[in-house]
């Protein structure tokens, strides 16, 4: 079957795609775009996390064709998404505090922590410790033991009030 969606603002197709793949397949090794890890695909360790329709999901337990006509934001179209980069760098604000707050070590878990961070600004531009940590549970990090994200998703949401 065809799929077509929007991903990170442009239209895209996927063709031959089989009934059962998931849109973190397409989104992988039809489309080009790895920022989207493969991990334990069941949907527990969030590090396919994608926006789909502005909701984080997991990618992988989402079947391809559940995406037709839909629109999906991946790590890769972060900055272009929240309209804003970093000074320089083409980085979306929380991506820059993520490494500014060496909130990164092996980084495989790092793009749908960025995707779930993002959105949960985006809706709560001022959350808590329990708002950020409630938006971040279902991402499982195994290096950084989680300070170091944490102050990173503070760091964005304090630039972000500051109109940096």
């Amino acid at each position: 079957m065809r799929v077509n969606l929007t991903v990170n603002g442009r239209p895209q197709e996927a063709d031959d795609v089989w009934e059962g793949e998931s849109l973190l397949y397409v989104l992988r090794e039809r489309l080009g775009l790895p920022g989207s890890k493969n991990a334990c695909e069941q949907g527990e360790c969030g590090s396919c996390t994608v926006r789909l329709d502005g909701v984080p999901v997991c990618a992988c337990l989402v079947a391809a064709g559940q995406a037709e006509g839909r629109e999906v934001v991946t790590v890769e179209g972060l900055a272009d998404h929240a309209g804003q980069h970093s000074e320089g760098t083409g980085l979306a604000p929380v991506q820059q505090a993520f490494i500014d707050a060496g909130a990164v070590q092996c980084g495989f878990c790092t793009p749908g922590l960025l995707v779930a961070a993002d959105e949960m600004l985006e809706r709560n531009p001022s959350p808590s410790d329990a708002d950020i940590r409630e938006a971040l549970s279902g991402n499982l990090c195994r290096c950084t033991g989680y300070e170091k994200i944490m102050d990173a998703v503070r760091l964005a949401a304090a630039r972000r009030s500051e109109g940096v």
